[in-house]
């Protein structure tokens, strides 16, 4: 955390009666300036699983806070927590249960209630119910290149399954995402307790929102960069599904790597027969003459994602096979 004192006690109470009491809680303070570090040592002072690391001025940033508080951890499974966020009081004995019964299981997460002074707004609502619909390994290895199918906040882990891929890692990019990835690339998986057990703060503020880690276009590169020397491997270069805004970004982020749009498909009868980046637009029952190449479904709109999985799942295309769902 930095500079957290407004929201820090809301924290604090909630881990307080967090349900698993077996536990440390590693705190790293990044520099604050405002009323946080007193508020940190008095809650160090009344509880002996606290352990406060504090950074006097400057700012590492975030992933070399996370770093220091996983070198610090001595625990075989690590927790993430935000000093903004409420964890609720099953959240971490919830979590700890669902990897004690699935070894298989890397990663899991919770679902999570947004919110913030203001209301939500259409589009996080949007995404707070698509990341709560994702609960089981294989709806969440779906989604996997649409948008990180994990709530930061969440994040319950392996230590020696992190370890092994090198932990977290500044790449310009987001760092969880960035993570999940790796360790799906590992063989990994993830899943979810079906419960709301986290209520996530959404800030105007914050670092999601105001760095250059977290644009659409780092999320891009971060997608082609595992995509490339996984599911893209051996392929005939990529078929876009889509040719409006998600997929010609997407094309262009492709390019930017040397993988090749071989085409795209679309409906719109303004774009089939044109060219966009040199490929062309060509329509659905086209794309059969592309079986060698690896097909993005770059789409926007609410519904279509669905209708093409099921198109071309009744073709034999096989979903992160043969074809991924990206945003």
């Amino acid at each position: 955390m930095r500079n957290g004192a407004r929201y820090l006690p809301g924290c604090i109470r909630s881990l307080e009666a967090q349900t698993l009491e077996d536990v440390e809680f590693v705190v790293v303070d990044d520099g604050s300036s405002d009323g946080t570090a007193d508020l940190l040592a008095s809650w160090a002072r009344e509880d002996a699983r606290v352990r406060v690391f504090r950074r006097a001025s400057g700012c590492e940033g975030v992933v070399a806070c996370l770093e220091r508080a996983r070198a610090e951890a001595r625990a075989p499974v690590l927790a993430r927590m935000d000093h903004d966020d409420i964890a609720l009081p099953d959240r971490l004995s919830a979590q700890l249960g669902l990897l004690e019964a699935r070894p298989e299981v890397v990663l899991c997460g919770c679902h999570v209630e947004l919110f913030r002074a203001d209301g939500l707004g259409d589009g996080s609502s949007r995404y707070q119910a698509w990341l709560n619909s994702l609960t089981e390994p294989t709806e969440i290895a779906r989604d996997l290149f649409v948008e990180c199918p994990l709530a930061h906040p969440t994040f319950m882990m392996r230590s020696d399954a992190v370890a092994e891929v090198g932990g977290y890692r500044d790449r310009g990019w987001p760092e969880d995402y960035d993570l999940l990835l790796r360790l799906w690339e590992a063989g990994g998986s993830f899943a979810k307790v079906p419960e709301v057990l986290l209520r996530w703060r959404d800030r105007p503020n914050r670092l999601s929102r105001t760095s250059s880690d977290y644009t659409p276009a780092a999320f891009r590169r971060l997608k082609v960069d595992v995509l490339r020397r996984t599911l893209l491997e051996g392929r005939e270069g990529v078929v876009v599904w889509g040719a409006g805004p998600t997929g010609k970004a997407f094309s262009r982020a492709l390019s930017e790597v040397a993988v090749p749009v071989r085409v795209f498909v679309d409906l719109d009868p303004r774009k089939v027969g044109q060219e966009i980046h040199g490929a062309p637009v060509i329509r659905p029952e086209g794309v059969e003459a592309y079986r060698g190449s690896f097909c993005v479904l770059a789409v926007g709109q609410r519904g279509a994602r669905e209708e093409i999985r099921v198109e071309l799942s009744a073709h034999e295309w096989r979903e992160m096979t043969d074809f991924c769902a990206v945003a």
